[in-house]
Protein backbone atom coordinates (compact mmCIF):
# COMPACT_ATOMS: atom_id res chain seq x y z
CA UNK A 1 0.00 0.00 0.00
CA UNK A 2 1.25 3.49 -1.18
CA UNK A 3 1.18 6.13 1.65
CA UNK A 4 1.21 9.73 0.39
CA UNK A 5 2.69 12.46 2.94
CA UNK A 6 0.37 15.12 4.18
CA UNK A 7 2.34 17.64 1.55
CA UNK A 8 2.12 15.35 -1.36
CA UNK A 9 -1.71 14.33 -1.28
CA UNK A 10 -2.75 17.65 -2.06
CA UNK A 11 -0.58 17.95 -4.68
CA UNK A 12 -1.69 14.55 -6.56
CA UNK A 13 -4.99 15.70 -6.12
CA UNK A 14 -4.24 19.24 -7.47
CA UNK A 15 -2.99 17.55 -10.15
CA UNK A 16 -5.80 15.19 -11.07
CA UNK A 17 -8.08 18.00 -10.83
CA UNK A 18 -6.31 20.11 -12.95
CA UNK A 19 -8.03 21.13 -16.19
CA UNK A 20 -6.16 23.42 -18.88
CA UNK A 21 -8.09 26.62 -19.99
CA UNK A 22 -9.00 26.11 -23.53
CA UNK A 23 -10.00 28.69 -25.95
CA UNK A 24 -12.72 27.97 -27.67
CA UNK A 25 -12.96 29.42 -31.39
CA UNK A 26 -14.92 32.57 -31.19
CA UNK A 27 -12.70 33.02 -27.76
CA UNK A 28 -9.43 33.18 -30.47
CA UNK A 29 -11.52 35.19 -33.31
CA UNK A 30 -12.42 38.31 -30.41
CA UNK A 31 -8.63 38.31 -29.52
CA UNK A 32 -7.46 38.66 -33.03
CA UNK A 33 -10.35 41.08 -33.04
CA UNK A 34 -9.14 43.45 -30.46
CA UNK A 35 -5.85 43.15 -31.60
CA UNK A 36 -7.20 43.99 -35.11
CA UNK A 37 -8.66 47.18 -33.91
CA UNK A 38 -6.09 47.80 -31.54
CA UNK A 39 -3.72 47.98 -34.55
CA UNK A 40 -5.53 50.05 -36.80
CA UNK A 41 -6.68 47.39 -39.43
CA UNK A 42 -9.79 47.92 -41.20
CA UNK A 43 -9.36 45.32 -43.62
CA UNK A 44 -9.31 43.10 -41.08
CA UNK A 45 -12.00 44.29 -38.95
CA UNK A 46 -14.25 44.87 -41.71
CA UNK A 47 -13.49 41.30 -43.23
CA UNK A 48 -15.26 39.44 -40.05
CA UNK A 49 -18.34 40.36 -40.97
CA UNK A 50 -20.88 38.34 -42.21
CA UNK A 51 -23.90 38.94 -44.47
CA UNK A 52 -26.70 40.93 -42.63
CA UNK A 53 -23.99 41.89 -39.62
CA UNK A 54 -25.05 44.75 -37.43
CA UNK A 55 -22.48 46.58 -35.16
CA UNK A 56 -23.96 48.63 -32.45
CA UNK A 57 -21.90 51.55 -31.13
CA UNK A 58 -23.36 52.93 -27.66
CA UNK A 59 -22.02 56.13 -26.32
CA UNK A 60 -19.69 58.70 -27.75
CA UNK A 61 -19.29 60.09 -30.74
CA UNK A 62 -20.25 57.48 -33.16
CA UNK A 63 -23.02 56.49 -31.07
CA UNK A 64 -25.66 54.84 -33.56
CA UNK A 65 -26.45 51.44 -34.88
CA UNK A 66 -24.76 50.52 -38.33
CA UNK A 67 -25.56 47.28 -40.73
CA UNK A 68 -24.56 48.47 -43.98
CA UNK A 69 -20.89 47.11 -45.00
CA UNK A 70 -19.97 50.72 -46.05
CA UNK A 71 -21.50 52.69 -42.62
CA UNK A 72 -19.08 50.00 -40.66
CA UNK A 73 -15.97 50.41 -42.65
CA UNK A 74 -17.04 54.58 -41.99
CA UNK A 75 -17.35 54.24 -38.31
CA UNK A 76 -14.31 52.19 -37.87
CA UNK A 77 -12.52 54.44 -40.53
CA UNK A 78 -13.67 57.66 -38.25
CA UNK A 79 -12.13 55.61 -34.60
CA UNK A 80 -8.80 54.90 -36.05
CA UNK A 81 -8.79 58.37 -37.29
CA UNK A 82 -9.51 59.96 -33.83
CA UNK A 83 -7.45 57.41 -32.23
CA UNK A 84 -4.04 56.65 -34.05
CA UNK A 85 -1.48 54.55 -32.80
CA UNK A 86 -3.23 51.95 -29.77
CA UNK A 87 -2.76 49.40 -27.43
CA UNK A 88 -5.78 46.92 -25.92
CA UNK A 89 -6.16 45.65 -22.50
CA UNK A 90 -8.25 42.96 -22.00
CA UNK A 91 -9.45 43.17 -18.17
CA UNK A 92 -11.89 39.78 -18.74
CA UNK A 93 -12.97 37.96 -21.80
CA UNK A 94 -15.80 34.90 -21.71
CA UNK A 95 -17.09 33.06 -24.20
CA UNK A 96 -20.71 30.99 -24.19
CA UNK A 97 -20.72 28.38 -27.41
CA UNK A 98 -23.29 25.87 -28.69
CA UNK A 99 -23.66 24.24 -32.36
CA UNK A 100 -25.44 27.07 -33.25
CA UNK A 101 -23.23 29.88 -32.51
CA UNK A 102 -20.96 31.75 -30.21
CA UNK A 103 -20.89 34.86 -27.92
CA UNK A 104 -18.20 36.49 -26.47
CA UNK A 105 -17.98 39.40 -23.91
CA UNK A 106 -14.84 41.82 -23.02
CA UNK A 107 -14.02 44.32 -21.03
CA UNK A 108 -11.26 46.34 -22.88
CA UNK A 109 -9.80 49.42 -23.11
CA UNK A 110 -8.24 51.13 -26.02
CA UNK A 111 -5.77 53.34 -25.22
CA UNK A 112 -4.45 55.73 -28.10
CA UNK A 113 -5.15 59.73 -28.35
CA UNK A 114 -7.23 58.75 -25.45
CA UNK A 115 -8.19 55.44 -23.66
CA UNK A 116 -11.54 53.96 -24.41
CA UNK A 117 -13.17 51.37 -21.94
CA UNK A 118 -15.71 49.45 -23.44
CA UNK A 119 -17.77 46.12 -22.76
CA UNK A 120 -17.48 44.45 -26.07
CA UNK A 121 -20.19 41.81 -27.12
CA UNK A 122 -19.42 39.55 -30.19
CA UNK A 123 -21.86 37.31 -31.66
CA UNK A 124 -20.38 34.61 -33.96
CA UNK A 125 -22.12 31.98 -36.13
CA UNK A 126 -20.38 29.46 -38.83
CA UNK A 127 -17.14 31.66 -37.71
CA UNK A 128 -18.25 35.42 -38.78
CA UNK A 129 -19.44 37.89 -36.47
CA UNK A 130 -23.00 38.81 -37.58
CA UNK A 131 -23.29 41.11 -34.09
CA UNK A 132 -21.82 43.86 -32.53
CA UNK A 133 -22.17 45.73 -29.56
CA UNK A 134 -19.51 48.14 -28.76
CA UNK A 135 -20.62 49.88 -25.65
CA UNK A 136 -18.87 52.55 -24.46
CA UNK A 137 -18.17 52.44 -20.64
CA UNK A 138 -16.00 55.02 -18.93
CA UNK A 139 -16.76 54.76 -15.40
CA UNK A 140 -15.39 51.18 -16.08
CA UNK A 141 -12.31 50.36 -13.42
CA UNK A 142 -10.16 48.49 -15.34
Amino acid sequence: MIRLSTFAAPLVLAAFCATAAVAGPAEDLARSRIDAVAGGDLAAVTSAYGPGATLHWVGGPLDGSYAAPDAIKQVWSKFFTAQGAQKASVAALSEAANPKGATVTADVAFAGKSTVKVRYVLVYRDGKLVDEIWQVNPAAAY
